[in-house]
């Protein structure tokens, strides 16, 4: 098992990354043991106690368990893990990024457009005017995408803040990791960005929401993002 030498000031972080990468491809599989703390750390050429740091973050990712013995062994990251590999995922090639691009956008659909919902129910009067402001702010379709995206993401916090549902807003936070993971670009590339373009459904949502109108705020949510998850073909298993 062969790893790149780490000359980064990070070096528990780069251990950490290359460790999940080999995990997540496969090329340590599950109930395997990771070499130990010596070994591991003259693989890197660091220390042994960036080793360590690294270790431990696999354990709190869900990716290696320590048994009996002392030994450190891989488990099935399928099975395991949780949403904060998938940026990880997405960089490693184990699963083909199309497939992540959709299962994102399908999981992030279902909790915005909840969440304007929620957010149209609940939020006070200054969550309702930081969402109007933000869709008042959003950009011009012309923008560069980054700001756009930048905007988009501003407008959901905006929700997502007014839902009150901290499980949503700190989902949402991983999967735009996921996105940033694979790399927005790609999104743009492959024509998926038509709902970030979009300013009148976003200033239209924010109506809604603004209104209270609930029941329209969620179905124009949802709606809105349908449209980067039907762009994109059933993922190949």
């Amino acid at each position: 098992m062969e790893f790149i030498v780490v000359t980064r000031t990070a070096v528990s972080d780069e251990v950490f990354g290359q460790l999940v990468d080999a995990i997540l491809a496969g090329r340590i599989a599950p109930e395997d043991a990771l070499p130990g703390e010596r070994e591991l750390a003259e693989s890197f050429q660091v220390n042994r106690h960036a080793v360590r740091e690294a270790v431990k973050r696999l354990q709190q990712s869900g990716l290696v368990r320590v048994t009996q013995g002392g030994k450190t062994r891989v488990l099935d990251w399928r099975t395991n893990a949780g949403l904060d590999i998938l940026s990880s995922l997405a960089r490693s090639g184990a699963v083909p990024a199309q497939r992540i691009l959709r299962d994102i956008a399908v999981m992030r659909r279902s909790i915005a457009a909840d969440a304007a919902r929620l957010c149209a129910q609940r939020a006070d009067d200054v969550q309702l005017e930081a969402v109007r402001a933000a869709a008042d702010a959003y950009p011009d379709p012309t923008e560069e995408f980054d700001t756009v995206v930048a905007a988009d993401i501003a407008f959901w916090v905006a929700i997502l803040d007014g839902s009150g549902n901290l499980a949503y807003r700190l989902g949402l936070n991983t999967l735009v990791a996921g996105y940033f993971g694979i790399g927005m670009e790609r999104i743009a590339e492959l024509g998926l960005g038509k709902e970030y373009v979009d300013r009148d459904a976003h200033r239209r949502l924010a109506e809604h929401i603004t209104a209270r109108a609930a029941d329209a705020a969620y179905d124009l949510a949802y709606t809105l993002l349908s449209g980067l998850v039907d762009a994109q073909e059933e993922p190949s298993e």
